[in-house]
């Protein structure tokens, strides 16, 4: 698993150098992005190592985050985790996408049909993260819980959030992740573009092995009225959801999601019903 050093930025792509910039904010917030759901603690040099912040730095960091109640320290072993009072920084966020309980029946019952997992994102920085999920009793091998991220540029959830921007995001999108990728980038990007236009013609985008070799996936993104780009995915580990069947998959990924923009007044393509001039 690769980790992303010096995060701050990766939402924006700019403000480094803007003098309301507050460098040690960012790298508090870098380090409480580090820490992954699979972790067990980790220490300062660990998060030193993937964050490439100086030691003392990092030090300091963990110190002043413990102090705040949002990390905790094992005294035996020398390492932080995320202590729970952090869940607080998201609940208002949670709280205010009453979508989520619209769509939470609509996600379940799709899953059920396919035998895999549904799951709704938002981005963070280069990844994707779940925020309501859905999955089959069946579907266990691949961990799906919210909070979870996955990387944008190799999902489905991911493409379909680019296919939901407008042209000048998408193009700002696509600079950034040029630079973060470097060489990587010419096929990634090869990838995203053939997933645009998969989208184009089909109205959802698809991941075939692209982000895990034996995971396959569709996406569909929603438009919110405020502007935030939603996406929703729907896949499984090839065993349960093969390559063939993510056609139809993706057009009952589709309707559900025109049936929950329905319910919200959205349009089913991605943008909202509003007025026009």
């Amino acid at each position: 698993m690769g980790f992303r050093k010096n995060t701050a930025l990766a939402l924006t792509g700019k403000g480094i150098e803007d003098r309301q910039f507050v460098r040690a904010l960012a790298r508090g917030l870098d380090i409480l992005k580090t820490f992954q759901a699979d972790d067990r603690g980790l220490s300062n040099a660990e998060l030193a190592a993937r964050t490439g912040f100086p030691k003392p730095t990092v030090s300091r960091l963990t110190f002043t985050l413990m102090s705040l109640g949002y990390l905790h320290l094992n005294e035996t072993t020398g390492r932080y985790a995320l202590h729970p009072h952090i869940l607080s920084l998201g609940f208002p966020v949670l709280r205010q996408l009453s979508i989520r309980d619209i769509a939470r029946p609509l996600m379940e019952d799709l899953a059920n049909a396919c035998g895999g997992a549904v799951a709704m994102a938002v981005r963070d920085g280069f990844n994707m993260i779940v925020i309501e999920r859905a999955r089959h009793p069946a579907m266990t091998r691949v961990p799906l819980d919210i909070g979870i991220g996955r990387e944008l540029a190799t999902t489905a959830v991911g493409r379909a959030y680019l296919a939901g921007l407008s042209v000048p995001e998408r193009a700002g999108l696509r600079t950034d992740l040029k630079a973060h990728y470097g060489l990587r980038w010419p096929a990634i990007g090869a990838q995203i573009e053939g997933a645009l236009t998969h989208f184009k013609h089909h109205g959802f985008t698809v991941s075939a092995g692209d982000w895990a070799p034996d995971y396959n996936a569709v996406g569909v993104p929603l438009r919110m009225r405020d502007g935030t780009c939603l996406a929703f995915n729907c896949g499984g580990s090839n065993n349960l959801i093969a390559a063939d069947v993510l056609p139809v998959l993706g057009d009952k990924l589709v309707a559900m999601v025109e049936d929950l923009a329905r319910a919200q007044d959205l349009n089913p393509h991605g943008t909202y019903r509003g007025p026009t001039t």
